[in-house]
């Protein structure tokens, strides 16, 4: 009686095959997820500069003022209890009624104005 021997297993070339179709899913995918990524940041960012904006403007009203430091506006008994960074931005130390603000260094790259 003939015993069959089977070798069950991978080859080494459909092993190379499936590596290069993970490799070219990967290309794809990493700049679509970067892309959703910096999307999100900026919309935390231009959020906080709404929130500081509306800070700054209540701020203006119940002083009669026409410039504040950021230090008025953030703090735990503030207009703003804190302001989070998602993108190691950098905020205005002060605001003046009127202008706009300028947050910088998003990502170390990107610069997003907001226009109360």
């Amino acid at each position: 009686m003939k015993t069959y021997h089977s070798n069950r297993g991978f080859t080494l070339v459909e092993i190379m095959i499936v590596v290069v179709i993970i490799g070219l899913l990967a290309a794809m995918a990493i700049p679509a997820f970067q892309k959703v990524r910096q999307s999100s940041q900026d919309k935390a960012v231009l959020n906080n500069a709404r929130q500081l904006s509306a800070a700054a403007d209540q701020y203006f009203l119940e002083n009669g003022v026409s410039t504040v430091a950021s230090s008025n506006l953030v703090g735990s008994d503030k207009y703003v209890k804190a302001v989070n960074t998602v993108a190691g931005e950098t905020y205005p130390d002060g605001f003046s009624q009127g202008t706009t603000i300028t947050i910088g260094g998003i990502a170390g790259v990107r610069t997003i104005t907001y226009a109360p």
